[in-house]
């Protein structure tokens, strides 16, 4: 696939320029011409008033997949701490190095990390590729983009695992078509097929009602964004055997198209919902946004934080912080609280690993209650007072 400029027809105008989202278009002596950087989204052949840009269609170059070794796990860190999914990935990407018989590294960019570097080689990395520069300290897209673009066709990693969260859902598609290789986003379950030895990566489609695997046969790296909370945090080992790989910021990366000015925290956006050991959430059941003060009372008394379904959100209830499920957070508590929730499967797939499920609900026949250790069928306007004043 490739862009093509008809010179004859180009006069230089610039609108493509200025439509272009990866800046991938320049003009040059009155001629439109294309960059390196282009992922060929077809933006600009769609917006030329003179239809003087093509999109063509081809096949990529086939890759000698041979000379891909190794699993990577990007590891996210936000504001010098590193993310708990990143140990979530260590410990997949252990089980995967094994089944391939090959080494497990860790890409980490930040400043001063020589903390976070020696924290991932505890947790069983064999070895970490740290970028350590100031103006890494926040994420930023293009950069990120870039800099593991620039690793991957160096080093060559025969798989490569992504969060699946804000940071790792915006720049994990880029760095894949810029490496040519395919990306499956959402990952609920990664294995080696012990014949093919290629990476089987399983993940929810069709609303969740299915599940699908999927393989990338002939491009590498097998690359995956993985949702939090899917799997086992990796151990902790009592002694160090891994070497940190120092890989000094590229001089020609070139500028970010975004000028970081200024952070401003959303307290509801920084609620711990992933990580709390108990969770109380409400659903369709409460009827109106003014009775979650019930589940935010529960929450409060038993030390945990508040959780919603997806109808909630949509109603305009509560925010979408709180948002438990598929298209909201995975979460896998010791104790979750499920209070008017029918338990549809697109709810189910985002807490049904939670240790101890105690569902609240007047239907009797509510999905919900195929998943929960524990049932109370009955008006969670009776119950849920009942529990607070248990636990007050």
């Amino acid at each position: 696939m490739k862009i093509k400029i008809l010179e004859e027809k180009c006069n230089g105008c610039g609108v493509c320029v200025e439509s272009c989202p990866f800046g991938a278009i320049e003009v040059v002596d009155k001629k439109a011409r294309i960059k390196e950087n282009c992922n060929f989204c077809g933006v600009c052949v769609d917006i030329c008033p003179k239809n003087a840009i093509l999109l063509e269609e081809g096949e990529v170059a086939r890759k000698d997949l041979s000379v891909y070794k190794g699993v990577w796990v990007f590891a996210e860190n936000r504001r010098g701490k590193l993310a708990k999914v990143s140990f979530e990935l260590l410990g997949e990407g252990r089980k995967l190095a094994t089944s391939l018989g090959e080494s497990l590294s860790a890409v980490l960019f930040g400043s001063q990390t020589e903390s976070n570097s020696r924290e991932l080689l505890k947790r069983g990395a064999d070895s970490v590729y740290a970028v350590d520069e100031p103006g890494l300290e926040n994420f930023q897209d293009d950069v990120y983009v870039g800099l593991l673009t620039a690793l991957v066709n160096q080093y060559k990693p025969e798989i490569l695992l992504i969060p699946a969260t804000c940071q790792g859902r915006s720049f994990a598609p880029r760095v894949a078509a810029r490496v040519h290789t395919g990306l499956t986003a959402d990952c609920t379950g990664l294995a080696i097929n012990p014949k093919t030895k290629l990476l089987e990566q399983t993940r929810p489609t069709f609303g969740g009602n299915l599940l699908a695997t999927i393989i990338c046969e002939n491009y590498r790296p097998q690359m995956s964004t993985v949702r939090p909370k899917t799997f086992e945090e990796a151990e902790i080992y009592s002694s160090i055997q891994g070497k940190i790989i120092k890989i000094p910021f590229p001089k020609d990366l070139g500028e970010s198209r975004v000028d970081l000015l200024e952070i401003i925290e959303n307290k509801e956006e920084n609620i711990d919902l992933a990580d709390s050991e108990i969770i109380v959430s409400g659903g369709r059941g409460l009827g109106e946004a003014k009775n979650f003060s019930l589940i935010s009372d529960l929450a409060r008394v038993l030390g945990g934080v508040v959780g919603s379904s997806r109808a909630a959100v949509d109603a305009g209830w509560i925010p979408y912080a709180h948002q438990v499920g598929q298209t909201g957070k995975t979460v896998r508590p010791r104790i979750y609280i499920a209070c008017g929730i029918s338990g549809a499967i697109q709810h189910l797939a985002g807490m049904q690993t939670s240790d101890t499920i105690i569902a609240i609900n007047k239907d009797a026949d509510a999905p919900i209650f195929k998943v929960a250790n524990y049932g109370i069928v009955g008006d969670l306007f009776e119950v849920v007072p009942a529990l607070i004043k248990r636990f007050s």
